[in-house]
């Protein structure tokens, strides 16, 4: 899984951090910090954060899904 933030996009709301807070998390008051590539036990978490994110500036993509649909074995 990884995930990319549009930080001119995001506003600071901290849906993302409320909700996969070992992905997301605000340093201060306006600046989000996250880490593009976490476990994939967190999938879930992350993708209701994405969703819950007001201004949509959050982008996963699911790299097994993908790779497997073009026939990309992962490495």
């Amino acid at each position: 899984m990884r995930i990319v933030v549009d930080l001119s996009r995001c506003q600071g709301y901290a849906q993302c951090a409320f909700l996969a807070p070992d992905a997301f998390r605000m340093h201060g008051e306006e600046a989000l910090m996250y880490h593009p590539n976490p476990d994939d036990a967190q999938r879930e978490q992350v993708s209701r954060a994405a969703a819950a994110c007001p201004l949509q500036a959050i982008l996963v993509d699911q790299l097994e899904e993908r790779d497997a649909a073009v026939g990309v074995s992962p490495s």
